[in-house]
């Protein structure tokens, strides 16, 4: 599931920093990770361009039943300048401050999607492609904790949907370790839900009925763990579950009520 996810997780700071948060997913495959794991939030006010290079491995427990999971590799990449900020398949645009409140233009592709061979549930079901997210974002830094909202809408004209996330984290910075929780609420309209975890009619077979997707509230919780190596080299371990909505978990194609996902990565930032 696609997430999430808010999602303005933040690693060790230089005046710029840049970083690919906990569901890393660079990698096509994985973005069916929460994208909190590559929001970011930068220094207020940066203007030097930074940027990162690093690699992960992540996978993530879909819910699809008898799903084929396997540990991908996740190349890093991340750009940041006054305008701009480049975080695996998502780029914002920034737009101007508001006191506490930042904002920024949001696209990003997204993998959410499933073939038919990724498991022998799935035979005869046709394939769901992933999809180009556009949007915008908002966080308030409210001095306590970081809050954040996020809506996109699907570009690409496969589900035609959009999705609403909200989120609340806060770092604690403890000598070299830096630890992010994170809470977020995203709601994934029909139309959204409908296409990944829907049964069209004539895919129905017997064991798997037709079924129409209704919009569905997904809750996630996470944590990802920073260990600053040396000045400009930083590692983490992200853990997260998603406990899915019940329009989801009612789909004939899921066996599970959540999704964990688990990355691990290193970064250098130059």
């Amino acid at each position: 599931m696609t997430h999430i996810p808010s999602t303005h997780p933040r690693a060790p700071r230089r005046q710029a920093t840049t970083l690919p948060l906990a569901a890393a997913a660079a990698w096509l495959a994985l973005m069916a990770t929460p994208t909190s794991l590559w929001a970011q939030q930068p220094e207020p006010h940066a203007q030097e361009p930074a940027w990162g290079l690093g690699l992960a491995v992540s996978t993530d427990r879909k819910p699809y039943r008898s799903f084929d999971h396997k540990v991908r590799p996740l190349p890093l990449v991340t750009y940041e300048n006054r305008w701009i900020s480049i975080m695996g398949p998502g780029v914002d645009f920034k737009l101007p401050s508001a006191g506490p409140l930042d904002l920024r233009l949001r696209s990003r592709f997204g993998f959410e999607g499933y073939e038919a061979k990724d498991s022998p549930h799935l035979a005869g079901m046709a394939e769901r492609k992933g999809s180009l997210w556009l949007g915008a974002a908002a966080t308030w830094h409210t001095g306590v904790v970081d809050l954040s909202a996020e809506l996109l809408a699907n570009a690409s004209g496969h589900s035609k949907g959009h999705q609403l996330t909200l989120q609340a984290e806060r770092r604690f910075q403890a000598g070299a370790f830096d630890i992010t929780p994170r809470l977020a609420l995203q709601r994934q309209d029909r139309k959204t839900v409908d296409y990944y975890y829907g049964v069209e009619n004539h895919e129905a077979r017997p064991g798997r009925a037709a079924y129409a997707g209704s919009a569905a509230l997904n809750l996630q919780a996470g944590v990802r763990v920073g260990y600053t190596l040396a000045p400009r080299q930083w590692m983490f371990v992200d853990l997260s579950t998603t406990r899915l909505g019940n329009a989801i978990k009612n789909s004939p194609l899921v066996d599970r009520s959540s999704q964990p996902a688990v990355t691990a990565g290193f970064l250098y930032r130059f």
